[in-house]
C-alpha cells in the first residue's frame, strides 16, 4: 500500500491526475479519465457524485484504502476526497497495485485497465513509428520535348 501515495505524487507530477470535484468531473465528461479514485472515508454525497461522474464517462471507480487526509498528504494538500487518473499506464498502475491487496474488488478493473493501457502503448507506438517509404520514389518525369 505504501506505493499508492507514491504512484498519485508520480501522476500529479506528470499532470496526469485530476484532483478535487470539478477538474475530475470536467475530465470524466470530456472522456480522459481511466480510473476515479475516491477517499475511504469520503462523504455519501461525495462517493454520489463521484459514481454519477464515473457512469457519464464510463470509466472504472475503485475506492482507496487511504483517508482523505492520506491522500492529500501525498499530494501536498491538506485532503483530497476524489481523483481521476487520465493517463492509462498509470491508471493500470494504481489498479495493480489495488488488486495486490483486494484481489476480489479490484482484479477485475486491473485487468480491464491493463488490456487498456496495452492498446493505448500500442496506438502510440504505430503512431509515432517511422513510415515505410512503398516503392522508392519516383522522379518526376518531363513530357518528352519538354523542358524542364
Amino acid at each position: 500500500m505504501d506505493n499508492i501515495p507514491a504512484l498519485l505524487g508520480l501522476a500529479l507530477r506528470a499532470g496526469r491526475l485530476a484532483v478535487g470535484e470539478e477538474p475530475v468531473g470536467a475530465a470524466c465528461r470530456c472522456h480522459k479519465g481511466y480510473l476515479l479514485l475516491l477517499a475511504s472515508d469520503a462523504a455519501d454525497n461525495t462517493i454520489r457524485r463521484a459514481l454519477h461522474f464515473s457512469q457519464a464517462g464510463n470509466i472504472i471507480c475503485l475506492t482507496l484504502p487511504l483517508t482523505k487526509q492520506e491522500v492529500g498528504h501525498a499530494l501536498g494538500r491538506n485532503s483530497c476526497a476524489m481523483l481521476a487518473v487520465t493517463d492509462a499506464g498509470f491508471a493500470a498502475s494504481v489498479a495493480k497495485v489495488l488488486a495486490q491487496a483486494d484481489p476480489d474488488a479490484c482484479g477485475p478493473a486491473a485487468q480491464a485497465l491493463s488490456a487498456k493501457a496495452a492498446r493505448v502503448k500500442q496506438r502510440r507506438q504505430a503512431k509515432h513509428a517511422p513510415h515505410r517509404d512503398k516503392g522508392a520514389r519516383r522522379k518526376k518525369s518531363t513530357p518528352s520535348g519538354g523542358k524542364g
